[in-house]
């Protein structure tokens, strides 16, 4: 589904008094779940932030980032936000041309999005205790070669398990909940607001968060595909719009909620963009972080890059130095100066 965002200036503006000439404006096409980790792109779009940058962002929603993949390999996307993957760096070893430019989540201390969940009649009846009793259930999980299986592989391996100790069956995070009801599955990572949903309705105990199992984790990105990076001018001003984003977006956080100076704030723009109407639901949850300059957490993308070949689902050479350029987003920042 595409939709159009014009979020560019529509006119430059002369002498006093005097009519505004038409300006033609650059137009980035963006890709994007439209979840709730898309905030500081909203937040950027609805505060005016691309039209100062003279930028006009044309908006296509994805399912899946894995979808976002051959768009952006192909040029028809210009930049997407979406999380690393197995299928992701096995495009760019066949030789698909993207480059990761920038943060878009990751789990701050205190601001872990991701949670590990188990179905509260297991707790309530002693058979869930301690994480090592996660062997022999059934984890709800959202697919292979993807931050949530790295996520999953730290926790086991820090509890004395592995992964032949759990099954894990594959559903689309809302679906969970109804799993968690018909009780066929035991436990599930999943992420805001299906976490405060099916606690909401007593189905289930949060257990711990993606920031406490491996804080900083590198959950999603800001991609730009080969063509859009040699438009360096035009990326440059749409990170620097986007990390304006970004810094609204931070104000809004506090005590692990959406509790800041700016939150009000940002829980309208979120009812306003995202499938999540009820501003109450977005007071409950626990926000993901992201870095007020944008840096992207190598690091971490690494250790996930590395657990994904143990898995035998990386096919071909993938090397992150050649991959990752920190450049725009840095010099954006720059521009902005210290978060304050």
């Amino acid at each position: 589904m595409k939709i159009r965002v014009l979020a560019g200036l529509a006119a430059l503006l002369m002498a006093a008094g005097q009519p505004a000439l038409a300006q033609s404006r650059d137009q980035v096409r963006l890709g994007l779940l439209a979840s709730l980790t898309d905030a500081p792109i909203f937040i950027a779009i609805k505060k005016g932030f691309y039209a100062e940058e003279n930028i006009e962002v044309a908006l296509t929603t994805f399912r899946s980032g894995a979808n976002m993949v051959l768009p952006l390999g192909t040029g028809e996307l210009d930049a997407a936000a979406g999380s690393p993957s197995a299928g992701l760096y096995n495009a760019i070893a066949r030789g698909v041309k993207m480059r990761i430019v920038a943060d878009k989540t990751r789990s701050t201390p205190g601001f872990g999005g991701s949670h590990f969940i188990v179905r509260k009649d297991l707790v309530e009846s002693g058979r869930f205790k301690t994480l090592k009793d996660l062997k022999g259930m059934k984890i709800a999980m959202n697919g292979p070669g993807i931050s949530n299986t790295a996520t999953l592989h730290y926790l086991l391996t820090a509890n004395g398990l592995t992964q032949a100790d759990v099954s894990t069956v594959d559903l689309n995070f809302p679906d969970h909940i109804a799993a968690f009801a018909n009780k066929s599955v035991d436990a599930a990572n999943n992420l805001e607001p299906f976490i405060s949903l099916a606690v909401a309705r007593g189905l289930a105990v949060r257990i711990i968060s993606d920031d406490q199992i491996d804080p900083n984790h590198q959950l999603a990105n800001i991609l730009f595909s080969d063509a859009f990076s040699g438009k360096r001018d035009v990326a440059v001003r749409f990170l620097r719009a986007y990390l304006k984003g970004a810094r609204v977006y931070i104000k809004a956080l506090k005590d692990g909620k959406l509790a800041g100076e700016t939150a009000e704030e940002v829980i309208a723009i979120l009812t306003e963009f995202t499938a999540v109407k009820d501003a109450n639901v977005l007071r409950g949850i626990t926000p993901s972080g992201i870095d007020p300059d944008g840096e992207v957490n190598a690091a971490s993308l690494q250790k996930d890059l590395d657990f994904y070949r143990t898995q035998d689902q990386i096919k071909g050479e993938v090397d992150l130095q050649k991959i990752i350029d920190p450049s725009f987003v840095r010099e954006a920042a720059k521009s902005l100066g210290p978060f304050k």
